[in-house]
């Protein structure tokens, strides 16, 4: 399944939605149409999990699932993991879940799709900036941010630099 509208990287970078570019890669790849379940309407991750659950439903797929792999951008793993944990409208614990991402060097990262490097460091920023508070405001489960990284967090913050994706 691919499940994405539009995100904060891809808005006004993609013609077609995200679901839609990462179906055709798979597509180009060899994977078989249908093989493919979509989802066309998320613009978060909360939404991915929760709309992704209802074409699963729709497809009668949720009684013999039994495994879930949720692929995602590197830095997004930990995010991905405990937002499903949290959003899934079924019993999280009841399913097999891996999580992975491509093993993407972050001095390779950067290209047109998402950007410079800076824009890189910026949306992780926000990504980790998320995994502290959203627990708090009931959007993921609490994940352990070591003191250390969170402390490099908070020196690249109060450089000024890097805090785009972080909302005020």
């Amino acid at each position: 399944m691919f499940s994405g509208k539009v995100g904060v990287l891809t808005q006004g970078k993609w013609i077609k939605t995200e679901a839609e570019v990462f179906r055709d890669r798979a597509l180009s790849r060899g994977v078989p149409h249908d093989r493919i379940l979509m989802e066309l309407e998320a613009t978060n991750t909360g939404e991915n999990v929760k709309f992704s659950y209802r074409v699963l439903e729709a497809n009668g797929l949720l009684d013999t699932l039994r495994s879930i792999i949720l692929v995602q951008m590197p830095h997004m793993e930990r995010r991905v993991y405990a937002t499903f944990m949290k959003q899934w409208p079924g019993d999280p614990t009841e399913l097999d879940i891996l999580v992975t991402s491509p093993p993407i060097p972050l001095l390779k990262y950067p290209n047109p799709d998402v950007g410079s490097l800076k824009n890189v460091v910026t949306v992780m920023m926000g990504c980790l900036y998320r995994l502290k508070v959203y627990p708090k405001i009931g959007f993921q489960i609490y994940q352990q941010i070591p003191e250390d990284v969170w402390n490099d967090y908070l020196y690249l913050l109060r450089s000024g630099k890097y805090s785009g994706h972080i909302p005020r």
